[in-house]
């Protein structure tokens, strides 16, 4: 897959960090950097007119250049990319001039799908997020390194924003920015002077209003406002609107949330569009956008969110006329600023290098604590190089071009971090060198003075990883660290060691000390690797109904896609017969203990976690590329992180969806009795339909807290689906809803809920929903649950609980003829439950 990852939004106040060197802005807009990797030359985009410069000043190897056979769609830039391999380091750094006190957006431009790789970003020293360049994962037989496939990086003052007035200390990263009324794909420079890129809402309320005014203005503003082009259109209902993310980062974040209101209907006075603000069913704010005397108004809110955020906006109750009406808004990660080194240290440090000081160097160099390259070379310094503790951080020395004595001190060869030291053209120096000088990993001149080295040294600049607030002009830099995925072909990757040998599995287990599940492969047990991740260890037994083809099914799969809500592969290992798979351990274990087994005797698990685990296995048949059937879903193969998250394992027996013109036939009918497609098991076969059936009994598990097959209730309740489906079609759900959560449910999303899973148990798949329609039907679920308490004052414009909401293709199945016999009746002996 082609695409771009872009951070978006990345206002910073000023600092340094590696400061190789400084650059004047070539570009025509004031304060713009357009970086474009691997261009020949400096050029201008034709349509917004945005001069771009090369890359070549940082990197100017041309070998590390790629180019790109499909371009990013509406995309007029450069057709290379500039790739990073970790063969050669875990760091890159672009420096870019920026102004004392003024703040920055920064955009940087990946590229994804060609080549695996997962690397941090980070501004300064602040993590602002992690970015998975791939969702293919190549198996091949030698080992791969990480590349990371860099496209642009872009940089633009913001003068007199209100961004950094809330969050001083921060780094403010762009979850989204929405144009909410626009039928443009994107809004960008010249109409935003900041070059925001203003995109248009993809999921729209249907039921919503798009307005528009060409004549509209802001008759009091301010620098933050969106663009009038954005401005100038809008969402408004009569009584709420409401949006809905559920790609925030999974764990606790603080956001800000900052939404842009401009009345367009000139009719509406003061006090007549009142409304109320609500994020996660939490009331903000009330809102009249004309009470300040402006027709424009922005609201910034700060919360916290794991992973979900539901902004609705509801018509006040007390004597509203008009309904809510919102422009644009955008969503903020709020990151701390991470301190650099101290102010101190800079104001010593720059005046040391390349001044021709003289006298010894001051031992005070060593006291430094943050300072992780330190260059001071070309100056006339003398006598001996002072001593270094042993936790200085520093990963790279330069005394080269000085007049020291003495010897290299085994304090400074020996630090922990020290990867280049260079130390030549010092015609006093001992040429006695440490022991462990030669026999380390540093990359160093060993003492030699030659013209080429001297010419090398001559040109290389300063320090790096340390902050500055006292100078004029600072430089940023962003700083691109790859986190390897290694893979070998049938062999353990990263942290097992390369030859993934089964004692490594031994030693993070201890000896298979802890069993926490058993299953058709084999047992699982709980481990820690060497760097503390916790870890499930899945062991093949000999009497194990799997064999060698659903070992590897499994390892090409998860290979070869990736998503959020499936638990990833850490490693593996085919060796003496024995077949071990490696993941993350999951701490609040199965769904199905959740529900039912001891873990729920300890705790329920209440309906809107339960709503929510449901949605998260959306992921099913929406893939990139051909659809997988995973054959085998069921509740205890959802497991659950340690905030609640549900993802799906085992995926022994998935196959590929059948595309067109091919039969679609499976030689075996696999799954789990209880879960199993009945037109899957009486046709042999297969569909995505097949794991829609399955859904649904999962669903009605989450509703029911009870087991799908259980042969010990009296002989109607065998089947949770047969039990369920005439409670379900007379209403009478309360008869089949876990009592453990009565009371603390909306009778409306349940009854969405409990419509989707009639529909997926459906005998015949034709009359079953896709994917696509249980998911749209689940989300508005979530979102009716989470307004629950506003709700009733609106349900009218839901319709009663009692309609179905999705849409059922009718296909009858076809009828048999004379002499054939019915598959349905025709059934192959059952399979066997795992």
């Amino acid at each position: 897959m082609e695409g771009s990852d872009n951070w978006k939004l990345r206002p910073v106040n000023c600092f340094i960090l590696c400061l190789f060197f400084s650059i004047q802005s070539a570009c025509a807009q004031e304060g713009f950097v357009s970086i474009q990797c691997c261009a020949d030359s400096n050029f201008t985009d034709p349509i917004t007119r945005i001069n771009w410069i090369t890359d070549n000043d940082w990197y100017p190897d041309k070998l590390t250049c790629q180019n790109i056979i499909r371009p990013v769609q509406n995309d007029t830039g450069y057709d290379e990319a500039r790739l990073f391999s970790s063969w050669f380091g875990d760091k890159w750094c672009y420096n870019l001039t920026t102004v004392k006190d003024r703040d920055y957006l920064i955009r940087g431009t990946f590229l994804l799908g060609d080549v695996q790789s997962s690397f941090y970003v980070l501004i300064g020293v602040t993590r602002i997020g992690i970015v998975n360049s791939s969702n293919d994962m190549e198996i091949e037989g030698r080992r791969r390194r990480e590349i990371l496939t860099f496209r642009k990086l872009e940089l633009r003052p913001l003068n007199d924003s209100d961004y950094l007035k809330r969050e001083p200390s921060s780094v403010l990263k762009l979850i989204d920015r929405v144009d909410v009324g626009s039928d443009v794909q994107e809004i960008r420079y010249p109409y935003d002077p900041y070059d925001r890129i203003w995109r248009k809402e993809l999921n729209q309320n249907q039921t919503a209003n798009r307005t528009s005014s060409s004549t509209a203005y802001i008759t009091n503003g301010n620098t933050t406002a969106p663009p009038i082009q954005v401005l100038q259109t809008a969402l408004t209902h009569p009584e709420r609107l409401e949006f809905l993310h559920n790609d925030l980062d999974t764990g606790y974040y603080n956001f800000d949330l900052y939404l842009y209101f401009l009345e367009l209907n000139n009719t509406v006075q003061a006090g007549q569009r009142v409304f109320d603000i609500f994020t996660n069913n939490e009331k903000r704010e009330e809102t009249d956008i004309l009470a300040g005397g402006s027709n424009y108004q922005a609201v910034i809110l700060n919360f916290t969110a794991n992973g979900f955020l539901n902004l609705t906006l509801i018509k006040a109750s007390h004597g509203s006329q008009f309904g809510p009406l919102i422009n644009a808004y955008e969503i903020l990660q709020v990151h701390p600023w991470v301190q650099e080194t101290a102010q101190a240290d800079v104001d010593m440090i720059q005046k040391v290098r390349n001044d021709k000081l003289q006298g010894p160097l001051p031992s005070s160099i060593t006291e430094l604590t943050h300072l992780k390259e330190l260059n001071m070379s070309n100056n006339d310094f003398i006598d001996a190089i002072p001593a270094f503790p042993a936790s200085s951080v520093l990963t790279s020395v330069d005394l080269s071009h000085n007049d020291l004595m003495g010897k290299i001190p085994e304090s400074l060869t020996s630090l922990p971090y020290l990867k280049t030291l260079y130390f030549g053209c010092n015609p006093h120096f001992s040429e006695e060198t440490p022991a462990n000088l030669n026999s380390s990993k540093l990359k160093t001149d060993e003492g030699v003075c030659s013209s080429q080295e001297s010419s090398h040294t001559a040109q290389r600049i300063v320090i790096g990883t340390v902050a500055g607030g006292s100078l004029s002009f600072v430089t940023v830099a962003v700083a691109i660290f790859l986190v390897c995925f290694h893979k070998q072909k049938l062999m353990a990757m990263g942290k097992w060691g390369s030859k993934g040998h089964p004692m490594a599995k031994e030693t993070a287990t201890q000896k298979y000390k802890t069993m926490i599940g058993e299953g058709g492969f084999g047992s699982v047990y709980r481990g820690t690797l060497t760097d503390g991740q916790e870890v499930a260890v899945k062991v093949r037994s000999a009497t194990s109904t799997q064999g060698t083809r659903e070992f590897n099914n499994e390892l090409n799969l998860l290979s070869a896609i990736r998503h959020e809500n499936l638990v990833p592969l850490l490693g593996y290992c085919c060796e003496n017969d024995q077949q071990i798979l490696v993941y993350p351990f999951m701490s609040n274990g199965s769904l199905q203990d959740r529900l039912y087994g001891e873990a729920a005797k300890r705790k329920t698990l209440d309906w809107p976690t339960r709503l929510s685990i449901a949605l998260g296995l959306m992921y099913l048949h929406s893939f990139a590329g051909r659809c997988v059937i995973h054959r085998d879903v069921k509740s205890s193969n959802i497991l659950l992180d340690h905030s609640m998250c549900a993802k799906v394992a085992d995926f022994g027996f998935s196959k590929y969806a059948p595309q067109e013109g091919d039969s679609g036939a499976s030689l075996e009918v696999r799954g789990t009795a209880g879960y199993l497609d009945p037109e899957y098991y009486s046709t042999q076969h297969l569909s995505a339909k097949s794991d829609v059936f399955s859904f649904g009994v999962v669903l009605l598990e989450i509703i029911s807290g009870r087991e799908p097959l259980n042969i010990h209730r009296p002989r109607n309740e065998w089947s949770l689906v047969e039990w369920a489906k005439p409670f379900i079609t007379n209403s009478k759900i309360d008869g089949i809803v876990d009592p453990s959560i009565k009371g603390g449910y909306h009778a409306e999303a349940l009854w969405r809920v409990v419509e989707v899973a009639l529909a997926c148990i459906e005998p015949f798949s034709a009359y079953r929903p896709c994917m696509v329609d249980i998911v749209r039907e689940l989300e508005d679920a979530l979102i009716i649950e989470n307004n629950a308490s506003e709700y009733m004052k609106s349900i009218d414009s839901f319709g009663g609980s009692n309609r179905f909401s999705i849409e059922r293709m009718i296909v009858l199945p076809p009828t048999p003829t004379e002499t054939e016999t019915s598959s349905i009746l025709s059934q192959p002996a059952p399979p066997q439950p795992r």
